[in-house]
């Protein structure tokens, strides 16, 4: 069988696509230190480039690495600091508030079940002394199924020293080299297909540019709604877990729903009645509606437009692929997917495949 020129070519990209593919695969259990950095020193280049442009050749760049880094770090730290007390304050909380909880609960239930016939009998002494038994022995028991289910490999804490090590270490390099990595990717890159590469590259970017600065300016608003509707209700954790959910906001749903169990096992702890379901009701609510027909709509813009069918997909794709850095990357890997498809349906349909 006698192969053209063009069916060799494409042969041979494909083969190259599935090795690269299948190398990625066989490495994946190291890659996601280096993915995120990557994400991070696309993301940070920009200012690292305004700072050193800023020196005018005074300032060597590695001050300004150095600078965006350290202050990138602190941020991180900071936001870690604020969420601690939910970790810290939780279980205390719930120690104090569980006899409360039963005492309000059996007192609301006992009349409301009387009304319908039916008669409780619930020995709240003994569910009390159950519960606060199991929260004061078994705490270690009840984080080592979370710790598990990292499936880092080998020691959790060694794999976590070791990413909070690696990654800072990674994106100076990167941040240092930015320019020097794209351009030695460029050179790789056929001279026939260096215009259709510059062009598709510069919509990539244009949409990823898009997509970050429109994404944290709604996770900042989101965290300075969450935080001020929470404290509105007297939520003493308001802070932490509203910070926590509108930066969480940055995993679709994910993030979200993780904000709010918070606010409601934070709520029931604290409050013990249903103005707990009202605050999250109200403040979730509408801090949703916000996010959904306001805030992404005019911030992010609809040039990404990702259908929600295609964002979950993509979460649960990329999950499974590259696990939890595969979710943080997913929407902006799928912008870039995007462009990708786009060109292709425009090609396709000028072809002589669709057109006979």
């Amino acid at each position: 069988m006698h192969f053209s020129t063009t069916q060799k070519r494409a042969f041979t990209w494909v083969g190259l696509a599935l090795a690269a593919w299948l190398l990625l695969w066989a490495l994946k259990p190291v890659l996601a230190p280096f993915v995120v950095a990557a994400v991070l020193a696309y993301a940070l280049t920009p200012m690292v480039n305004w700072l050193d442009n800023l020196g005018r050749g005074r300032m060597p760049r590695v001050v300004a690495v150095v600078l965006v880094e350290v202050v990138f770090i602190l941020l991180a730290l900071g936001l870690v600091m604020l969420i601690v007390p939910i970790l810290t304050k939780e279980l205390p909380l719930m120690r104090d508030q569980v006899p409360q909880l039963f005492d309000r609960l059996n007192a609301l239930l006992k009349p409301l079940a009387a009304q319908f016939g039916v008669t409780l009998a619930v020995d709240v002494d003994t569910l009390k002394a159950l519960v606060l038994k199991y929260l004061n022995t078994n705490t270690e028991d009840l984080l080592s199924p979370v710790l598990s289910s990292l499936k880092l490999g080998g020691s959790v804490a060694l794999a976590l020293v070791g990413n909070a090590v690696l990654i800072p270490v990674a994106l100076f390099y990167l941040l240092m080299d930015w320019d020097t990595f794209v351009l030695r990717l460029v050179e790789l890159v056929p001279p026939r297909l260096r215009e259709g590469y510059d062009s598709f590259m510069d919509d990539a970017d244009a949409v990823l540019g898009q997509y970050l600065r429109g994404q944290l300016l709604v996770m900042l608003l989101l965290a300075i709604f969450y935080s001020a509707g929470l404290a509105a209700f007297g939520l003493d954790l308001a802070l932490p877990i509203g910070i926590f959910t509108g930066l969480a906001v940055f995993v679709p749903y994910l993030g979200f729903g993780l904000g709010l169990v918070l606010a409601t096992v934070s709520g029931l702890m604290q409050f013990a009645s249903l103005k707990a379901l009202i605050m999250v009701a109200v403040v979730f609510g509408l801090g949703q509606f916000v996010e959904s027909f306001i805030l992404t709509p005019r911030l992010v813009g609809e040039r990404i437009g990702l259908h929600p069918l295609t964002v979950i997909f993509a979460l649960l794709a990329f999950g499974q692929v590259l696990g939890f850095v595969g979710v943080l990357i997913a929407l902006p890997a799928s912008a870039v997917l995007l462009v990708a498809v786009r060109r292709v349906r425009s090609g396709y349909l000028a072809s002589r495949l669709y057109t006979g």
